[in-house]
């Protein structure tokens, strides 16, 4: 009796063991485990070798979401969030289950079941990627310490901070980090690195969780200044004054070097107006002993219009030339008081009939 008992008992656990085998073969969901970040699109993908099921039902955490039929493909559902796509690279009967954006929430496990072949189960993760913030000394002294404090913030699930200087790892013995994490199941890690200043460097503080591509940084650049040390007094002067004084030093003779320079041309910009002044008054003197045959009056001094008014009288007095020639006045050749007599009447006769263009004409 007892051998009979065992013997159906031994020959169902080898039914079991090949129906699951056998399932196992006709059905396949990959990946098994699948982790992205908060926003991007999860994608899984349940393959069976039976051509003759029916009905494919995904569920998320235990709840329906998308039915697919062997006949008609994809059937409407109630969440616009999730879709399926046909495989056609693998074998057999495959389709790619598409949950379009993810959140914290989707979290867990993921199923594909084949209505009266079996079902197959996969797990979920999802996590948020925060912000990171590195802070501290970017001036230190040769020698002395130098303070850091790297924040990071808003991650799920607890970030993993590493500290580096010039593209090396820090040893983690060198920082220390604390965590907390919020009511929305968020964490914050603080962590605190001091270093001895040696030679200026970049320092970066990297954040990252599992589903992020590579960590997230934030650098900052610390520079390390010699300090001069005189002899006789025990005054340090650090090079990094020394040098903002002598750049506002070289500022300030730079001011004073423009503020010369337009003063100078200021002061040219008269003279130049003056001579050219100067160069009318002489063309004007030339052109009236040029019309009245007479010389030049170098004591003559324009009481004339100048600019504008000067070029009408001017072009007045060409109009007028052939009336002014035909009185010309030949120069004196004798010192008789006749001749003297006659000069003054002809001078005088001169301007009366000519005093509506020009204002005085002298011939010596």
């Amino acid at each position: 009796m007892n051998s009979g008992l065992n013997m159906d008992f031994f020959s169902l656990l080898v039914y079991l063991l090949f129906y699951c085998i056998h399932v196992g073969a006709q059905l396949k969901l990959f990946p098994e485990k699948l982790t992205i970040l908060r926003g991007e699109e999860a994608r899984l993908t349940c393959s069976t070798s039976n051509t003759r099921w029916t009905v494919m039902v995904w569920l998320l955490n235990g709840k329906a979401v998308l039915t697919i039929s062997n006949e008609t493909g994809v059937l409407p559902s109630i969440n616009p969030n999730v879709t399926a796509e046909k495989n056609l690279v693998s074998p057999g009967d495959s389709w790619v289950f598409v949950l379009k954006h993810t959140e914290r929430y989707n979290q867990g496990k993921v199923t594909c079941d084949l209505q009266g072949i079996g079902s197959k189960t996969a797990s979920l993760f999802v996590q948020e990627k925060g912000s990171v913030k590195v802070s501290g000394d970017k001036l230190a002294f040769m020698g002395h310490l130098a303070l850091f404090e790297c924040h990071a913030e808003e991650w799920y699930p607890q970030p993993t901070l590493q500290w580096w200087m010039n593209d090396k790892k820090v040893s983690q013995a060198e920082y220390n980090i604390s965590s907390e994490e919020s009511g929305r199941g968020l964490f914050t890690v603080n962590s605190n690195l001091s270093v001895s200043a040696v030679k200026s460097s970049y320092v970066d503080c990297l954040a990252s969780v599992s589903a992020l591509p590579t960590p997230l940084r934030s650098s900052i650049r610390l520079t390390v200044v010699a300090e001069v040390v005189e002899e006789g007094d025990d005054c340090r002067v650090p090079l990094a004054v020394t040098a903002s004084l002598s750049a506002f030093l070289l500022l300030l003779l730079l001011c004073i070097c423009t503020v010369l320079w337009l003063r100078q041309r200021r002061q040219a910009k008269p003279s130049q107006q003056e001579g050219i002044r100067f160069d009318q008054s002489g063309n004007k003197r030339g052109f009236v002993a040029e019309v009245t045959g007479g010389k030049d009056n170098l004591g003559y001094l324009s009481e004339g219009p100048t600019g504008a008014d000067y070029n009408e009288l001017s072009m007045e007095t060409h109009s007028n030339m052939d009336f002014i020639s035909l009185h010309k006045v030949p120069d004196v050749v004798s010192s008789s008081p006749l001749s003297m007599h006659t000069d003054s009447q002809a001078q005088v006769c001169l301007s009366e009939e000519s005093s509506k263009n020009v204002r005085r004409i002298t011939t010596v």
